[in-house]
This record gives structure tokens, C-alpha cells and sequence, in this order.
């Protein structure tokens, strides 16, 4: 039985700024964050936005009431939680209708969250063959105005829905997991922002992909058409994948797994994911049949070399345009005003109380009530 990813859904918010603007208000040469970390574009969110609404706005327009009755489980991949007890799953549930008779869970290892959903959902669906798993990956990354890391910052969510008998992505079930005790990125529940020791973040990262490479190859073949890997920003993608292979064909087909990348930003545990999407709508070679190699990277450190197939109908089971007029339809900001919007604090009343302003957007958080989340969600 082939298990895998039958459909995607993809949320980038509605907002952005040039990063070339970035440069220039922070007084940084401008090919430094073009070309030296390789972005051309940042998403970001205001404060009625979150991982749930994202969520929401990856996933409702990919799932028919067959697929919300046979879900029965969710799981949540994130490491910009809303919340330290409940589940942002089960929002998701609510929001969009899917079954009760449903388990909800989030998922945190920095940006390896997603990843380990999948594995779950891989064996869930194994004892289960007849039901449906949804794994969301979303996440926020902010690092704070005039800091080392606000280039690489960015918004999104990835949606996907695990069956068996796929159209899109099946699983080889070849992982490779390794793991080691560091302290290269982190965020303290007491601390607003992530800390992050960079150059030993890279470092790490290119060492677990190095040893989690080694161990699959010695265990699988590496016949790859393309390889796809976590991209905190494309230059430290571009980096690790030229630090694993030479093949020619293989880094050649870097420049169409990241596209959207570049334009979005660093989406911690979509961002591998999002990588994929980008290779299956932006490359000419790749075929039904091909195996394509992935690298999934937590920080702190977990990390999984694996490999997927691409299902007969992989093409067709994505929409270019639906998601590039997602890209493209976002609203471009003034550096000055992303600063306002985007690191605005929340702050509650002695109730616990706030009400945001109503957007035209057809999901958005549309208050806090006595310290509990309520959202508009169209219909």
C-alpha cells in the first residue's frame, strides 16, 4: 500500500515587503541581503493574523466533506504556538467542520515539527488505511526590528492531506533521523523573540545534513532527479545541497525548489515543504516516477534525510496559477509601516479583553474574549 500526500494547500498572508527596501532602511549593501543570503521578498503578518488563520486560509479550500469526514486525525506542526496547553489543531477542527470522532495535536521540534507529523501520520494511516490524516505546517518567524536575523524572517502555512493510494507524493519510508543536543536557535517561554548563536546554527546544520546524508546512502540509493531541503534562507540551502552532491542535474534543479522561497521567507517548519511545491511547479524535467530527495532540519538539533516519489497525477494536483495569484496578490509595505504592523504588541485589558479591526479578509482573529481566541472565518 503507497501512502502519501494526496493535496496540498498553501497560505503566504497578505503582506510584504522588498528586501531590497530592507537593505537600504538598515543601511546594509544591498546585494549583501539579495545575493549573500538570497531573498527577494519577506511575507509578514499583523496582529489579527496567526498560525491558526494561516491554517485556516492553507486548508479550506483543499478539503471536500468526503475528506472532513474521514479525517480523524490533525496534527499540527509549529514553533510559533499560540498557546502553551491547547492544541491549535483543534481550531482547525471547529473552523472548518471535520469530524468529531477526531484526534488533535501539535507537534514542536523547531522547524522539524511538520516532518515528525508526517512520520506520524505515515503510520497512522498504516494501521488505518481508510482514514485521512491532516498535517499543517505554519509559522511566524520574527526576530525583532535591526536584527541579525530580520532578513531571514517570513509567513506561511503548508496544508497537506495524507492518504493512501496518493495523487501527489508517496513515501519511500527510507528516513534517516539524527539528533544531538545544541543550543544553536531557541526561544525561552519567557522570551519574546528566538535566540540564535547564526554561524554555529549553520554550522549544525550542515553537519546534520551531512551525517544524516551519509547514513541514508550507506542504507538506500541516491537517485535522485532533485534534492530539496530546509531553507532557512536559499544561500544556506544552496550551501548544504552543493556540501551533499556534484551532480550537475541535481544543482541545477536548486534554482526551481526555491522560487517561492526567496519571495516568502524563512517558514520554519514549512519551509521544506514549501521547497517541494516550488520544485513541482517550477521545473521541466521532473516526471512521474522520480524520486526526489528531502532534508527536514530542527534546530536544537533534530534532522531526517528521506526521499519521496512523485505520484502519477503529481502535476495536476497543484494549481501554479491559484498560488502564484496568492503571491502575487499580496499588498507590498513601507518599511516604515511593516515595522508598525508587524511587531505590534497585543495588549489586553485587565479582562483580558480586545477587539481588532475588521479586515476584508475572509479569516482573521476578530477578537480575544476573556483570554480566549475567537475568529471570523467566511463560509
Amino acid at each position: 500500500m503507497n501512502i502519501g500526500i494526496d493535496k496540498i494547500g498553501v497560505e503566504f498572508s497578505d503582506k510584504y515587503i522588498d528586501i531590497k527596501e530592507l537593505a537600504i532602511a538598515r543601511g546594509v549593501e544591498v546585494e549583501k541581503y539579495t545575493k549573500g543570503i538570497g531573498q527577494m521578498e519577506m511575507s509578514f503578518t499583523s496582529s489579527n493574523q496567526d498560525i491558526v488563520t494561516l491554517a485556516i486560509k492553507a486548508t479550506k479550500d483543499i478539503l471536500t466533506d468526503e475528506d472532513k469526514q474521514s479525517i480523524d486525525l490533525i496534527i499540527f506542526g509549529t514553533e510559533s504556538s499560540i498557546d502553551e496547553s491547547k492544541a491549535a489543531s483543534i481550531y482547525i477542527k471547529n473552523y472548518l467542520g471535520i469530524n468529531s470522532f477526531c484526534k488533535c495535536i501539535e507537534i514542536k521540534q523547531a522547524c522539524f515539527g511538520a516532518t515528525a507529523g508526517l512520520d506520524y501520520a505515515k503510520a497512522h494511516i498504516a494501521l488505518n488505511p481508510n482514514s485521512k490524516v491532516l498535517v499543517i505546517a505554519a509559522d511566524i518567524a520574527k526576530y525583532g526590528k535591526n536584527t541579525g536575523g530580520e532578513v531571514t524572517q517570513g509567513t506561511g502555512a503548508i496544508s497537506m492531506l495524507v492518504s493512501k493510494d496518493p495523487s501527489m507524493i508517496i513515501f519511500n519510508n527510507d528516513e534517516v533521523s539524527y539528533t544531538e543536543d545544541v543550543m544553536d536557535f531557541w526561544r525561552p517561554t519567557y522570551s519574546k523573540y528566538s535566540i540564535v548563536d547564526g554561524k554555529f546554527s549553520v554550522e549544525k546544520y550542515l553537519e546534520l545534513l551531512s551525517k544524516s546524508y551519509s547514513e541514508y546512502r550507506r542504507k538506500n540509493d541516491i537517485d535522485f532527479k532533485a534534492i530539496c531541503l530546509h531553507v532557512p534562507y536559499t544561500k544556506m540551502a544552496y550551501k548544504g545541497l552543493n556540501s551533499i552532491t556534484n551532480d550537475e542535474n541535481i544543482l541545477n534543479e536548486f534554482e526551481s525548489s526555491v522560487v517561492y522561497n526567496k519571495r516568502v521567507g524563512n517558514i520554519y517548519t514549512a519551509s521544506l515543504y514549501l521547497s517541494l511545491i516550488s520544485l513541482i511547479l517550477n521545473s521541466k524535467n521532473i516526471k512521474a516516477g522520480d524520486k526526489i530527495g528531502m532534508f527536514s532540519y530542527g534546530s536544537g538539533a533534530v534532522s531526517e534525510f528521506f526521499s519521496v516519489t512523485l505520484a502519477n497525477d503529481f502535476r495536476n494536483s497543484l494549481n501554479k496559477e491559484y498560488i502564484e495569484n496568492k503571491l502575487n496578490g499580496r499588498k507590498k509595505y513601507s518599511i516604515e509601516d511593516y515595522e508598525k504592523i508587524f511587531f505590534e504588541d497585543i495588549i489586553l485589558d485587565e479582562n483580558g479583553n480586545i477587539e481588532f479591526e475588521k479586515t476584508e479578509n475572509d479569516v482573521y482573529l476578530k477578537e480575544i474574549h476573556n483570554h480566549k481566541r475567537i475568529y471570523y472565518v467566511e463560509r
